[in-house]
């Protein structure tokens, strides 16, 4: 009778913690942290946010990583995961094929990749479908501007670093907001300057996207280190904004750059990191 009770009792807790874990992950295969998550040929990592009750609907960060990079080590980054987990955010990183993206046209697979890549978060997990960003760093930054030119529209902004694609494009699709950081002395991802010396020119494709007109409202500058100093200008247009953070180094991703924007957009009090 005792071990009887004892195996009802053990099936109950395994019953309640499937139901806690939620329907989502029923028929999918394990993944999480180093355990890529299989998506045909291709594969994408995935890391869950701290203390997450395994119910609540969770924002989301698509994150392309930079070339000759993968997904993983995304993951293990303080500048992006570890920002995304401390914010109780899903961070989701798509490997690139060989290491890399290819973002420079609109027919790229990558797009329609990354569309089953966040198919198949769905289905893992419960989404704030009103919370999904993506970012990328580099190359991937350049590729996260593709992906949202081209099947944007329920984005709800693009978290940019050091990369875009040609600001003469027109897309047909664009995010809620454009958030974009890139260093002035950047030799790798060479800083977009436009005519004339106009150091906006890096947002110029969607502030025409968004009809913004001017030369946008300078910010106040701002840190999340004191050893670089973010020089900021936003534009409101039409019920979308853009932004625009400077500074004067190189390339690279900036210490809390990634962690600001989410707390700024989540409605956290900013901190570091």
């Amino acid at each position: 009778m005792t071990r009887f009770l004892l195996l009802l009792s053990t099936a109950y807790m395994c019953a309640t913690s499937a139901l806690a874990m939620g329907p989502w992950k029923g028929n999918a295969a394990p993944c999480g942290g180093d355990l890529a998550c299989e998506l045909g040929e291709r594969s994408y990592h995935v890391m869950e946010p701290e203390d997450w009750d395994g119910v609540t609907p969770l924002p989301v960060l698509l994150h392309f990583h930079g070339w000759s990079r993968t997904g993983k080590h995304a993951q293990r980054s303080d500048r992006v995961g570890a920002s995304a987990k401390r914010r109780g955010v899903l961070l989701v990183t798509p490997n690139g094929r060989g290491k890399s993206w290819n973002f420079w046209t609109a027919g790229t697979e990558d797009v329609p990749f990354a569309d089953a890549v966040l198919d198949d978060v769905n289905r893992r997990y419960p989404v704030d479908q009103k919370k999904v960003y993506v970012s990328g760093y580099s190359y991937g930054s350049a590729m996260a501007w593709r992906y949202v030119c081209q099947s944007g529209a329920d984005v709800a902004a693009l978290l940019a670093v050091a990369g875009s694609i040609d600001q003469t494009e027109t897309c047909p699709q664009a995010p809620e907001e454009v958030r974009h950081v890139h260093g002035l002395a950047d030799q790798v991802m060479d800083f977009p300057m436009g005519p004339g010396g106009d150091v906006t020119y890096p947002v110029a494709l969607w502030r025409r996207a968004f009809g913004c007109n001017g030369a946008g409202a300078p910010q106040k500058d701002w840190q999340a280190r004191s050893f670089l100093t973010f020089s900021r200008t936003s534009w409101s247009c039409a019920g979308r904004d853009v932004t625009l953070d400077l500074h004067p180094g190189g390339h690279f991703i900036p210490h809390g750059w990634i962690g600001r924007q989410l707390d700024e957009l989540l409605g956290l009090t900013p901190s570091y990191p």
